[in-house]
């Protein structure tokens, strides 16, 4: 995908962690604040994800007929599934005979290898993508930064979420379960930072009080291309979206947008 001064978007992927609330009150989701020093969003609270490497798209069009997908989208999904591994530990969009331990050594392996590929042949495991759900897709083309992301976001959900998760100590400083509102309050003392699709996106994961929920809505409003417009109102400079894609805000006065 090219703008409109020719810059290409990096492919890249996310996946929205869920877990069930211990009191039962609201899902709580899986943040990670990155490290200061990447180039993009240095320091801001996102979700767990990255780029679609080279080796996503092989394995992509190794499964797509029988994951029902294109081999463009298969490989999105492939690089969530990996990325989610590599930052957190947790391996979501697979199945086989998968414990906390072959999850660590997995990990352990895949930061070698760097592709997924290998690793499931190791261990006997096999892709399930079916346990994610599209859920949206940014493309802030349009905006003067150095590197542009398209960037396809799904749901997973971990149930109880009884499980361990640890920073890579590479691209990240610390992992932490929040509610969607948690962090935008978080966000609102000076806690934490977010970009302005993670904002959004916080704001509409709010809007539910159970992953099925989330899902339901995914499912119901086919995935759109978001790419932010700047739009001038009442003397003001305002960065906006689409308004039927599942937002409830779709306007920020760009003075306070944080970006990448």
């Amino acid at each position: 995908m090219t703008s409109d001064s020719g810059r290409e978007g990096i492919p890249a992927a996310t996946i929205i962690i869920f877990r069930n609330a211990p009191d039962g009150a609201a899902p709580e989701v899986l943040m990670t604040v990155r490290s200061r020093n990447m180039t993009f969003a240095g320091g801001m609270a996102v979700f767990p994800g990255g780029r679609v490497d080279p080796a996503d798209y092989a394995l992509g069009e190794t499964v797509a007929t029988v994951a029902g997908l294109s081999p463009d989208e298969a490989a999105h999904q492939i690089a969530a599934v990996r990325e989610t591994l590599e930052e957190t530990g947790l391996a979501l969009g697979l199945a086989g005979d998968i414990t906390a331990a072959s999850a660590a050594a997995a990990r352990a392996m895949l930061a070698e290898t760097g592709a997924l590929a290998p690793v499931l042949a190791a261990f006997g495991w096999q892709l399930d993508l079916a346990q994610i759900t599209p859920f949206a897709r940014w493309f802030p083309k349009n905006e003067n930064i150095g590197r542009v992301y398209d960037t396809r976001f799904y749901l997973a959900n971990l149930g109880t979420g009884d499980v361990d998760v640890s920073i890579d100590h590479a691209e990240n400083t610390h992992l932490f379960w929040t509610t969607a509102q948690g962090a935008l309050d978080a966000a609102a003392r000076g806690e934490i930072k977010l970009i302005f699709p993670t904002r959004r996106n916080l704001e509409r994961l709010a809007l539910f009080a159970s992953y099925e929920e989330a899902r339901a809505q995914a499912e119901a409003i086919p995935v759109r291309t978001i790419m932010p417009q700047v739009v001038e109102e009442g003397g003001q400079s305002w960065l906006t979206i689409l308004g039927d894609a599942g937002y409830p805000v779709t306007a920020e006065l760009l003075e306070n947008v944080a970006r990448g």
